[in-house]
Order: structure tokens, then C-alpha cells, then sequence
């Protein structure tokens, strides 16, 4: 087949202190995410998904929690490498589509930074990332603003097509 799909998933508590980290961008509120690496759940649910679409194993097994050099990661560090894993594999990446369900902060002023910051990971041109904020209304975790979720769709090709 020349054409797959991958679907990723990640969440994160929030907890004080900035700069908060999504999509590759700094994003200057007065919270971040809580994580072994630098906690960029949009870059993380986007590595599974790139990962999963290749049946390549998921995020937990290429980069442990468990494993020192993992603390702190620059998760965008892990999705390049999701990447060239894939690309071992004679898969490239075709887009990406990413929803962040959030309360706070935004993400429209920061939009174009994270799908060019993405895309630069991905190997991808910008206009083939896509990222949706969507809040969830109030209710839950998300809604009481504790965490922050991501949803991520990629769609990956073969090389030799």
C-alpha cells in the first residue's frame, strides 16, 4: 500500500510556571506542562501518530520515561527522529493534522509558528500542518483548566511510489 494513516494521542497536567511548550513554540503564560521531556503533548501525540502509521512502535518505547537522557527532551528532537525511523522504513511524511482541546491559553497568535516549527521536524512545507484549538466547554479536567490534550492525524506515503 502507498498511503497510511497514524492517530496520536497525548495529555498532560498543567502546573505553574512558563514558558509554556506546544508545537515546538514557547508560548509566554504562566504555566507549562508536566513531563519527563520538555512536555510538548502536541509534538508528543504527533511522534505516535508519524510512528503508529508506519507500525514503527510509539513514543513510550523509543524514548522511556525511565530512561535519564529523557529528562528534559526537546520533543521536537523526538519527532525528527520519528521521522527519519519512518524514513529508514522507505516512508515519508504527506501532512499532518493537529487538534490541541485546551481551555487556555488561545492559539490563534501562535498558530503559524508551531505548523512552521512542525513542518520543520516533519519535512513537510507549513501548508501541509494543520493545528485546531478547541476548548472543551468547561467541563472535565480540561474544561477546569488542569491539563491540556492533543489529538494528531498523519498521513505518511512510501518513497519508492
Amino acid at each position: 500500500m502507498g498511503t497510511r494513516c497514524g492517530i496520536g494521542y497525548d495529555s498532560h497536567r498543567l502546573v505553574p510556571g512558563g514558558p509554556l511548550r506546544l508545537g515546538g513554540v514557547s508560548i509566554p503564560v504562566p504555566l507549562s506542562l508536566t513531563g519527563h521531556s520538555d512536555g510538548d503533548a502536541v509534538a508528543h501525540a504527533l511522534t505516535d501518530a508519524v510512528l503508529g502509521a508506519a507500525a514503527a512502535d510509539d513514543i513510550g518505547t523509543l524514548f522511556p520515561d525511565s530512561e535519564p537522557a529523557n529528562r528534559g527532551r526537546d520533543s521536537l528532537d523526538m519527532l525528527r527522529q520519528a521521522v527519519s525511523r519512518i524514513s529508514d522504513r522507505g516512508w515519508l511524511v504527506v501532512n499532518a493534522d493537529v487538534t490541541v482541546i485546551a481551555e487556555h491559553p488561545r492559539l490563534a497568535p501562535y498558530r503559524d509558528a508551531m505548523r512552521a516549527a512542525l513542518a520543520g521536524a516533519l519535512g513537510v512545507d507549513a501548508d501541509a500542518v494543520s493545528i485546531k484549538g478547541k476548548t472543551n466547554e468547561g467541563m472535565g479536567w480540561i474544561g477546569r483548566g488542569e491539563g491540556i490534550a492533543c489529538i494528531a492525524v498523519a498521513t505518511i506515503g512510501r518513497t519508492d511510489t
